[in-house]
């Protein structure tokens, strides 16, 4: 063995070391706050009246604590490498996360207030990095991100977007907890494969307090992510995409939007859809495509279970759906034109499937996209 490959195997094994840390850290708090929710239920319960309320009985939604708690664990256990990525994260997200919890305990924190605290945290993670999105791999574009001004702009906004993507996915037990899980673990493998094991332990460690929680999350629905989790975990799944290809130029700018393509076509179709309708698009409704899969599929597949049961089966269900993503994004990172591909096919493919939930016949994608939905 050489002396570079032992090196490798000390920080692979101290970075598990703080991943199973962090995850335990993280399990551990959640189930705290579940066994102690009469005690701070009348703050934290998420109840059941709202258009896009699933859930049957009042649950506490403040799951992103100890997601946060657990990552500062993980943080004293893990190598200086690891450390010092995690720093920036743990910093930054604050206004993302403090924002997102203020909303969690009093209901009373507007959307643009929340959007623009998670493009706050992007911004502060510029301003103590010095890192921002430097090129897309798209030209003419590439050139405006060349002005410092345009780049840090671009960060704070893209890091926001996928911040209240990941937002807009937590509809169901498990599912923004499994797809960010492995979007950490994607993002993390693309950085192993070209050789940032530094930013692939902190992409593993990420994941593993991500995991912590999906435990208490899912399938029995203990405990809520809310907006605090969703913000924080959306930041940090962001900043690690946007490390990944700052840090490793030979990293297509389009691998971090295939491995994240579930929520970031979500939030877009969104958008688009209510712009189509006239409606606000921070309005919430029951056509998020989680929603439908339940309402066209698993309502009909598993309608003999609970309303509890239906909901975890359709978390699950979507969640890992990512691992497709992830898989495509490993095998195409080094190529612009495939990652690019890989990502449009899979929007694509988004939007033929929610077609076929809302007119129960397959369609042109485009054709789609063309009438009002």
């Amino acid at each position: 063995m050489t002396p570079l490959h032992a090196l490798q195997g000390v920080f692979e094994s101290t970075a598990l070391h703080a991943a199973a840390w962090g995850m335990a850290a993280s399990f551990v708090l959640c189930v705290l706050l579940v066994i102690t929710k009469r005690w701070h239920g009348a703050l934290t319960m998420d109840f059941t009246d709202g258009v896009q309320k699933f859930h049957t009985a009042p649950t506490p939604r403040i799951g992103g604590v100890p997601i946060v708690l657990g990552l500062v664990v993980a943080w004293a256990k893990a190598p200086q490498a690891v450390q010092a990525l995690l720093t920036p994260i743990l910093l930054a997200g604050m206004p993302a996360f403090m924002f997102g919890v203020a909303e969690d305990i009093t209901k009373r924190v507007g959307v643009m207030q929340r959007l623009l605290a998670t493009m706050a945290s992007g911004f502060l993670a510029w301003w103590i990095t010095g890192q921002s999105i430097s090129g897309v791999d798209i030209w003419g574009v590439d050139w405006l991100l060349g002005i410092t001004l345009v780049s840090v702009l671009f960060t704070a906004f893209a890091v926001g977007g996928v911040a209240n993507a990941i937002n807009i996915i937590d509809g169901f037990n498990g599912l923004a907890s499994t797809m960010s899980t492995l979007a950490f673990m994607g993002l993390g493998m693309i950085a192993w494969q070209v050789g940032d094991t530094a930013l692939a332990g902190t992409a593993l460690v990420l994941a593993a307090c991500v995991w912590g929680f999906f435990w208490v999350n899912w399938p029995l629905g203990k405990l809520f992510l809310g907006d605090g989790g969703s913000y924080f975990i959306g930041f940090a799944l962001a900043w690690v995409a946007v490390l990944l290809i700052e840090r490793n130029p030979s990293v297509s700018a389009f691998a971090p939007l295939v491995v994240c393509v579930h929520p970031v076509t979500e939030v877009l179709f969104s958008i688009y859809r209510r712009r189509i309708k006239k409606l606000s698009p921070g309005q919430p409704d029951r056509l998020h495509f989680h929603s439908l899969v339940k309402q066209r599929y698993v309502r009909r597949w598993f309608g003999q279970h609970s309303n509890r049961v239906r909901n975890s089966i359709t978390g699950a269900l979507i969640g890992f759906m990512t691992l497709t993503a992830i898989v495509l994004a490993s095998l195409t990172h080094g190529s612009v034109r495939w990652s690019a591909a890989a990502f449009v096919g899979l929007s694509l493919g988004y939007v033929a499937t929610y077609a076929r939930m809302v007119r129960y016949h397959w369609c042109s994608p485009i054709g789609f996209l063309l009438v009002k939905v």
